[in-house]
Parts: structure tokens; C-alpha cells; sequence
């Protein structure tokens, strides 16, 4: 009797095999549509013999020697009956007329999927998704594609409660709303990567998504092992796309980070993004439009580079009420502190507030080198008591007065007596500047920081 049940378990087992691999066999086309390759100039390639969507991914033919092997790359432009490719990584053993199979999922789109889930939490990948750490493959992750359809503006939870950084200076006077987008604007040696992993460490977050797009490959394990820390990788995942990778993969390592942060969102979390840096994802872009022949506008970015900023940085935020959030922090490089720089403007545009870096303070050795008077968060409002507020730019109005008048005070022209408030600002000014400064290894709590406003600003009118 029990031999005849375990057969009965072991048919029906096998019919769900075969009904399974039936229904995936019945999808595949009866045959198989190639390409080839025609030109070569630079980073793109140029195929014919082809008609897939704009953004496929496609497999590359390269002659050898022994077995046949594949470069993976992307469709990202057409002109006429010609498709521009350009590859994921740099190939070798690439011949005219090499055959080009599209990578279908049965509708023509893209078949690339990428590992989302817990399963990455304390794991490092590259842009394609593939581990980094030596930790072991990712086999059990589920597997999703990059592209999410936009959530509707008018279903997205407003910004009403604070989210604690651990920052001092940014919990009192520049206060961060859950799901909010904020830029860290700065100069290359100025702190920002420390200010970041502070951040990380800090966060009242229940997941940490990293993104390290376009950076050195030595500042990625610099910040995974002495900025990120073993606390703060164990609930955090990195995502590298270092300045040796191909502009395409540096743009997929960005779409990916998001991808894994939406993915934590959905499933009711509140999630912290770190972007280093959005101006790589921008030169990534620039670098790809150039090569397909796309004009220059801007200081040499072509149009395609601001219409996809948004659609990034759009991507993060709340989601529907009762549901998860992603608060974005994004590093904008400013190319020699410049603040008009193309790419940091149309970022201040897009983004709900700004932190500004400040070069002369690095060089003093405050830090965080935070320029207050240049810094805003624009639903600081909507999230604070009017208390906060007022002591804020209370604080603000006083560091003011006083770095206006620096120059005369230095040289011993300012003299007590004739103006009540700079009077004011000049006494209490070392306390200012001290309340701005913070150690690496101090942590510094909202509740803490609205604390030490009040003891600052509370009775000093």
C-alpha cells in the first residue's frame, strides 16, 4: 500500500514537471530571428537584420578559439534599419558580420532580470547583479527587471514625519522628512563620503541601499569597510558600478539601486538610498548619447541627460499611505565648487532640498563641513513643531550677521555697542560654530539636537 501511494506522489510530481516545462516550451518562437554586426567605432556597435525595442538586450557571437562565446549588450538607438549596441563590458575577439541574438521574453521586451529581496541584504554586487563579496551565487533571489511602472502622484503619502540622521546640524536646521529626495552638493575632498556614512550608520532606517556609480575602485571598499562599518552593512546592500565600467553598466548600477530600494518599499519598509554620485550617472548618460550621435547642449550634456534625471530620482519617495518609503540622499558633484554647474542646477530643480559643502570650512577642519546658509529642506516646514522653526532660523539669522562682518571684526574695525544683534552674533558665535561641528564617531539624535537648539538659541534673544 505505502508503495503504491509514494508511486501515485511520484506520477503526479513528474505530470507538474512536464505541464510546467510544456507551458514554457509553447512560448518559444519556431524559430530563432539574428543579426550582425556591421561597423565598430568606439563603444557602440552598429547591427542589421534585427528589429527589437529600444532598451533589449541582445547577445554577441566573438570567434575564438575552442567554444563559441557571448558579450551581452543593449539596443539604446536605432536609425533606419540599423541598430546601435552598445556592450555591457569591454569585449575581445569581436569580427565583422558576428552573429547578434536578441535575449526575448516572449513580448519582445528585454529577458535581463536582476536578484531583489532579502537574500542581498549585507551583500555587494555589481550593476548586473552579480555578487562582488565571494559570499556565494544569488540562485535563490527572486529575479525582477528594472523597469517599474511610475506610482501616481496623487497616491503617494505626503512627508510628515522627520527622519533621524544623526546628523546634529541636519536634525535641527535642516530637518529630513521620511521619504523625501535630498541633494548632497560638493567639491571632490570635502567629506562627502564620510557625511554618508555617518548617515548610514545612523539612519533610523529598516534597509540601507547603497549606490556607488562612477567612483574610484579603491573608495568602494574604503567605504564598505571603514566608512559603512560591519553594523551597517549587515542591513544594507551595496551596489558598485566603479569608474572602469562601462558607461551602460554605470547606468544600470543606478537603475538597479533604485530598483532594489522600490522593491524593499513595496514590501512595507522604510528603506535609505545613498546615490554616489548622480553627476556619474549623468556622464554615463552624456558618454552614451555622444556615441550615438546625439548634439551637445549644455556644456556639452545633450537633452536626453535632463530628461533622465527625473525619471531616476522620481522613482524614490513614499508610496501609497500605510505603505513603505525611500528617503533618497544623492551626491551632486561640483565641478571646482561650481554651483551653476548644468547638471547641480537641474538637480536643485528636482530634488526637495539641498546640503551644500563648503571647501573653505573642510580646509578649517569643520566638520561636517556643512554651509548652512547655502543648505535647504524644503518640507522642513511640513515636518517640524514652529518652535524648531523659529530657533532655526533664529540660528541661521545669527551665523549670518556674523560671517558678513567677519572681515571687519578680523581686522579690528568692529566695535560693541552700536548694533544689539551682531553684538549678539559675535558672543555666541563660538557656540554656533561648535553646535555645527561633530565627530565621525559621535551620534547626535533628533531629540538630542532639538535639545541643544533650544539650550542655544532658547534664551539667547
Amino acid at each position: 500500500m505505502v508503495d503504491v501511494v509514494a508511486d501515485n506522489r511520484h506520477q503526479r510530481h513528474w505530470q507538474k514537471t512536464l505541464s510546467r516545462v510544456s507551458s514554457r516550451i509553447e512560448t518559444v518562437p519556431h524559430y530563432r530571428s539574428s543579426g550582425r554586426i556591421v561597423r565598430a567605432t568606439g563603444m557602440v556597435l552598429e547591427a542589421v537584420g534585427l528589429k527589437v525595442a529600444l532598451g533589449s538586450a541582445c547577445r554577441i557571437e566573438l570567434s575564438g578559439h575552442g567554444e563559441t562565446q557571448y558579450a551581452e549588450a543593449e539596443v539604446v538607438g536605432f536609425s533606419g534599419d540599423k541598430l546601435f549596441l552598445m556592450p555591457l563590458a569591454e569585449i575581445s575577439g569581436l569580427s565583422p558580420g558576428a552573429r547578434v541574438l536578441p535575449l526575448s521574453d516572449g513580448d519582445g521586451g528585454s529577458a535581463r532580470r536582476f536578484p531583489i529581496g532579502d537574500s542581498l541584504l549585507g551583500r555587494v554586487v555589481d550593476g548586473n547583479g552579480r555578487p562582488l563579496d565571494d559570499q556565494g551565487p544569488l540562485d535563490d533571489a527572486p529575479f525582477a527587471p528594472l523597469a517599474t511602472p511610475p506610482l501616481n502622484p496623487l497616491s503617494r503619502a505626503p512627508i510628515e514625519a522627520q527622519i533621524d540622521v544623526g546628523i546634529r546640524a541636519i536634525n535641527a536646521l535642516l530637518s529630513v522628512g521620511r521619504g523625501q529626495r535630498m541633494g548632497l552638493f560638493a567639491g571632490s575632498g570635502v567629506g562627502k563620503s564620510v557625511l554618508l556614512g555617518m548617515m548610514a550608520r545612523y539612519t533610523q532606517a529598516d534597509v540601507i541601499v547603497v549606490g556607488l556609480i562612477g567612483e574610484r575602485g579603491r573608495e568602494v571598499q574604503d567605504f564598505i569597510d571603514n566608512i559603512l562599518g560591519e553594523e551597517g552593512r549587515r542591513r544594507a546592500v551595496v551596489v558598485a558600478a566603479p569608474a572602469d565600467t562601462s558607461p551602460l553598466q554605470r547606468l544600470q548600477g543606478a537603475s538597479y539601486a533604485t530598483r532594489l530600494a522600490e522593491g524593499f518599499r513595496d514590501a512595507g519598509r522604510n528603506v535609505l538610498l545613498i546615490m554616489d554620485s548622480l553627476t556619474r550617472y549623468a556622464m554615463a548618460q552624456r558618454e552614451i548619447a555622444l556615441a550615438i550621435g546625439e548634439p551637445p547642449a549644455t556644456k556639452g550634456y545633450p537633452p536626453s541627460v535632463f530628461a533622465k534625471l527625473p525619471g531616476l530620482v522620481e522613482r524614490a519617495g513614499n508610496a501609497r499611505r500605510g505603505g513603505g518609503s525611500i528617503t533618497a540622499f544623492y551626491t551632486v558633484l561640483t565641478e571646482g565648487d561650481d554651483q551653476q554647474d548644468p547638471i547641480a542646477d537641474s538637480a536643485r530643480a528636482i530634488l526637495d532640498g539641498h546640503i551644500v559643502l563648503s571647501r573653505t570650512l573642510a580646509e578649517s577642519g569643520h566638520y561636517p563641513a556643512i554651509d548652512i546658509e547655502a543648505s535647504i529642506s524644503r518640507a522642513m516646514t511640513a515636518i517640524v513643531a514652529d518652535d524648531q522653526q523659529r530657533q532655526a532660523q533664529q540660528f541661521k539669522q545669527l551665523f549670518s550677521r556674523f560671517q558678513r562682518n567677519r572681515d571687519l571684526i578680523s581686522v579690528g574695525a568692529y566695535s560693541a555697542g552700536h548694533d544689539p544683534q551682531l553684538d549678539h552674533a559675535v558672543q555666541i558665535y563660538p557656540h554656533l560654530e561648535q553646535f555645527l561641528q561633530q565627530r565621525i564617531d559621535e551620534q547626535a539624535t533628533a531629540d538630542q539636537s532639538r535639545q541643544s537648539l533650544t539650550a542655544l538659541i532658547g534664551g539667547g534673544k
